[in-house]
Order: C-alpha cells, then sequence, then structure tokens
C-alpha cells in the first residue's frame, strides 16, 4: 500500500509541477491599478512603514505569511535529504497551511547546517514575514534554533516537531484521561524516546501542571536520570536532555523501556517504527485502565490491537488509517491562524495549552474510547482553535492587535471559509484540472 502512494505521489508531483503558487489577491481592471499597487503609489506606503515598522502588518501582505524553514536535515523518516529534497515537504506544508488555516506559507530550504549560520538567515529574512516555521531539523540543534530565535525575532517562531506534536498530544491526553477517570496532573507518564517531540511534550505536560517527577523518559541508552554514565556529556552536548535528566524520574527508575513502564498510567511513545518496540507484557505491567499513545510512523511502537489485548483502555497512533490520530495538521494551520490575526510578538506555552484546551472540548460530548481527538476533516475545530491562541496572546500581552475569542472566531471562519472556497472556485472551472 505504501508504495503505491510513493508511486501516485510523483506521478501527481509532476503533472501538477509542484503543490504551490502565487496569485493576486487584488483586482486589476486598468493599467491605472499599477499606479496604486506599484510607482508612483506605493512610495507613500513604504514612507509609512518606515517611520513604524509595525505597519508592515496593516498595509502589506506580511501580516498573513510566513516561511516554512528547513535544512533538510531529518526529513520525514527520510533523515538528512538535503534543502531540494527537503522542498518537497515544505510545499505540502504550505498547502496544508493555506488549506486549513488560510495562512500564506512559503517553503524556504536552505543551505544552512550549522546552526549560527541558519539563526543569522533566519533573522535576516524576518522582516518578509509574520511568523517562522521550523520544519524537518534535526536533534538536538532543533532545540537551540527554536529557543533563540523565540528570542532574538519579534515574530513567533513555531517547531511543528516540536509544538506541534506536544500540542496534539497535550489534547489527547487530556480527554483520554477523562475517559478513563484518571486525573492527567497526578499521573505517572512513560516518554519513550527523547528527541524533539518527547523533549517537548514533556515541557509541555509540566507547563500543564504534571509533576516533573511523574516523568520518566526513555531515550536509546535507557531511562534518563543524574546518576546515569553520560550526565556529564548531555550537559555539554543536549543541556535540553540534561535537565530533564535532573528533573523527572522522582524514583530514580533505572533501565530501559520495561521499567519505565511498570506501573504507569500512560506511555507516550515517539521512538522508532515498530512494531515490537513496545512489547505486550509491558503494556500488561502498566496501572489499570492503561492509555498508550504509539505515534511513531508509518508503524506504530506496537499495533493497537496488540496493546488492546494486553489492556489499554486508549490507544492513539500517528496514524490516519487508525482511530485516535494524533496530528500535527489539527495543531499548526489554527494556532498560526490565531497568532497572524493577533500579530503577535511570540509564541508561548500558555498559548500551546489554551489549543490543546480547545481541541479536547471540541469531542468532549461525543468522545469515545476511539474519538479523543477531532479528525482534519472537521474544519470547524480550526476557527475555534484560533480564537483560544488569539485571546491567550492578547490576555498575555503579547499582541500586536488584541482580540476577543469572539473577534477572532469570527476573523478565522471567514479566513478559513474564502481559503476553502476558493479552491473549490479554481478547481470547478477548471484552471485547477482534476
Amino acid at each position: 500500500m505504501v508504495d503505491k502512494w510513493y508511486q501516485l505521489s510523483v506521478e501527481v508531483h509532476r503533472r501538477y509541477g509542484g503543490k504551490f503558487a502565487t496569485m493576486p489577491k487584488v483586482p486589476v481592471t486598468s493599467m491605472d491599478d499599477f499606479a496604486i499597487y506599484y510607482s508612483p503609489g506605493v512610495a507613500e506606503v513604504s514612507r509609512r512603514i518606515s517611520g513604524n515598522p509595525d505597519l508592515a502588518f496593516e498595509l502589506t501582505s506580511r501580516w498573513n505569511v510566513i516561511a516554512v524553514i528547513s535544512d533538510g536535515t531529518r526529513v520525514l523518516g527520510l533523515g538528512n535529504v538535503g534543502p531540494e529534497a527537503a522542498y518537497a515537504v515544505m510545499e505540502g506544508k504550505a498547502l496544508i497551511f493555506k488549506y486549513l488555516g488560510g495562512v500564506d506559507a512559503v517553503p524556504l530550504p536552505i543551505r544552512a547546517r550549522d546552526a549560527d549560520r541558519f539563526i543569522e538567515v533566519v533573522k535576516a529574512v524576518e522582516p518578509a514575514f509574520g511568523g517562522i516555521n521550523l520544519e524537518d531539523i534535526e536533534s538536538p540543534k532543533c532545540f537551540r534554533l527554536l529557543d533563540q530565535l523565540s528570542k532574538e525575532l519579534k515574530i513567533p517562531v513555531w517547531h511543528d516537531d516540536q509544538q506541534g506534536t506536544a500540542t496534539a498530544t497535550l489534547a489527547g491526553l487530556i480527554n483520554a484521561t477523562k475517559l478513563t477517570g484518571k486525573d492527567l496532573r497526578g499521573s505517572t507518564i512513560a516518554l519513550v524516546g527523547a528527541g524533539a517531540s518527547n523533549i517537548y511534550t514533556a515541557r509541555l505536560l509540566m507547563a500543564y501542571g504534571v509533576k516533573p517527577g511523574n516523568l520518566i523518559l526513555v531515550d536509546t541508552k535507557g531511562i534518563l536520570h543524574p546518576e546515569r554514565d553520560d550526565v556529564d556529556r548531555l550537559m555539554v552536548e543536549n543541556p535540553w536532555k540534561y535537565e530533564l535528566a535532573l528533573r523527572t524520574n522522582a524514583e530514580r527508575r533505572k533501565g530501559g523501556i520495561a521499567e519505565a513502564m511498570r506501573g504507569v498510567d500512560i506511555v507516550v511513545a515517539a521512538s522508532r517504527p515498530g512494531p515490537g518496540v513496545i512489547k505486550k507484557e509491558w503494556v500488561a505491567q502498566m496501572n489499570k485502565d492503561p492509555i498508550v499513545f504509539a505515534l511513531a510512523n508509518p508503524t506504530p511502537e506496537i499495533w493497537p490491537w496488540e496493546a488492546k489485548e494486553a489492556g489499554a483502555k486508549i490507544v492513539a497512533t500517528g496514524r490516519s488509517d487508525l482511530p485516535n490520530q494524533v496530528n500535527n495538521s489539527l495543531v499548526f494551520p489554527a494556532v498560526f491562524r490565531g497568532l497572524l490575526d493577533v500579530r503577535a510578538r511570540t509564541v508561548v506555552d500558555q498559548m500551546l495549552i489554551a489549543a490543546a484546551e480547545e481541541l479536547a472540548k471540541f469531542v468532549e460530548s461525543r468522545m469515545g474510547e476511539e474519538y479523543i481527538l477531532p479528525k482534519m476533516t472537521e474544519w470547524e475545530v480550526y476557527p475555534r482553535e484560533a480564537a483560544a491562541v488569539a485571546a491567550k496572546a492578547s490576555e498575555l500581552g503579547l499582541a500586536r492587535r488584541p482580540l476577543s475569542y469572539r473577534e477572532e472566531l469570527n476573523i478565522a471562519q471567514e479566513i478559513i471559509g474564502k481559503s476553502v472556497k476558493a479552491l473549490e472556485v479554481l478547481m470547478e472551472s477548471g484552471l485547477i484540472p482534476k
């Protein structure tokens, strides 16, 4: 089946010459219009922005344009394939941004593998964009890039492999714990895999109120704890993992995945494709009604039916053909919609929590063991999520243009609705051929 999608994808990309294009959004009825849009009229626009750079968010398209930036060092499951190969993935991301969030996203793979060079390039292009989406970047470099660029830029900087996955995971866990009668903030949680997504998931869970000592992280060398042989090296090479080695695992457990999962309420795996990475007997040793998130793609660390046979009450994966998909696409289009509409200066964890809570709330009245998160097709969730993010940014004083939840809900519904309608019209007219 996977081979079928591979072949179809190549054929479709060749047929359409890629997935991305730019298009004017102003009417052109005569040559006089260019005197307004370009010379001489545009000189006054530039003059005003020169006196107040924030006017760029009112007088140009910058307010709705973001860059999807990658160095091509960790592309999907392919690894370091380079920036040229990364373009196809960044372009796909741009398509989803536009269709689900009404966001004009520009694919921007760059030849800058060195972290300092990467930061220099992104800082140089900041004036062109209202936000930055970092994508498919190797760990631990991705942590430094996100932290430093978030501090130095005056626009939101987002790394979907970290923040997107963490937000969707938190939303799923909020509903999974409600269904099982567990208290998420008091639950014990094993995090299998200590790369970009699970390190940020740990950070977001702690921001949500989960006790740091209740988290147990496992990387390829075993459970993180302060006495591990390589802890001094981690302090230098991966300070983000080092900090978690000190703060988490209050029991000071040692060993591997089996030891990390013993007697815990929840396991969140974001490691390597399975099956067999997590074994049925390890699930059976978890607390009553355990929750298993096996998020590796294309094959989860344990098949859902195996986890269920071992006693799991709720199982989620990263796949669209299985129940309870934990999908970044539920998060990034809506989060950026909200951030852009309030002209946010940055994005912080409180906004991610607001997004996760809104995602969870959307399905609350209908949720069940195989429905803990919305599906991508339920587009009504995106304006609601955008509104939650915009309202939180405004509440925190991080918005250039503060908006209430209701105000942003109306704005987001209009923008996303127009984006969907525009694609439909282009297809119906034949300008985008079938």
